[in-house]
């Protein structure tokens, strides 16, 4: 055999590598053309003057400087729904004396309202209540109903949070139910709400 050099047609596997590497050389620099211009059009690209690429994230979000702000002194619940500033015909009104005003006394602080979406709903419909209890934050709630002339328990309660109150229960029992809650630890009682199912 003799050790004659092959021309350079005939050598396949150094061509096809030589081929390969043409490729690759020719696909990797159009995708880094093509990535190029695509940061430049969607205005991803460095500071370079130009007017797409100046605008950014960072420049177009504001956030304003944190202030501190006065604690609240009233009520975080209000139920009043007339509004104090519209003048009612007389500067000076009474109330009469059968009528509960609306200043907060001690006793009014602690003391349970409790009110009912719905005066009537179908037997096994959802009964919504809610209410406020301004002096028993964190307090659970037990429900009652009024059974055969005396309260008894019924399977609900519910969670006290910033002073008040919401959520519902399920009776089957047809005609006026009576409902109320319960503070178990310190025995305060709210009003009673009526409510007719069927």
């Amino acid at each position: 055999m003799s050790d004659q050099q092959q021309p350079p047609g005939e050598r396949p596997v150094l061509n096809g590598l030589v081929a390969l590497l043409a490729v690759a050389l020719g696909v990797g620099l159009v995708l880094a053309v093509v990535a190029l211009v695509g940061t430049k059009v969607l205005g991803l690209g460095g500071d370079d003057g130009d007017a797409a690429g100046e605008s950014t994230v960072r420049q177009s979000m504001y956030l304003p400087s944190p202030v501190e702000t006065d604690e609240a002194t009233g009520p975080l619940v209000t139920l009043h729904t007339e509004d104090p500033d519209e003048p009612t015909g007389d500067a000076e009104t009474e109330v009469p004396e059968d009528e509960p005003t609306t200043e907060l006394t001690s006793e009014a602080a602690d003391e349970i309202s409790l009110q009912a979406l719905a005066t009537s709903v179908a037997s096994g419909e959802r009964i919504y209540f809610s209410g406020v209890y301004p002096g028993g934050e964190g307090a659970i709630l037990w429900v009652q109903r009024f059974e055969n002339g005396d309260w008894a328990d019924f399977p609900a309660s519910v969670g006290v949070t910033n002073g008040t109150f919401s959520s519902y229960i399920f009776t089957g029992v047809s005609g006026v139910n009576r409902f109320r809650v319960v503070d178990r630890d310190s025995g305060t009682v709210s009003n009673e709400i009526s409510v007719t199912v069927g």
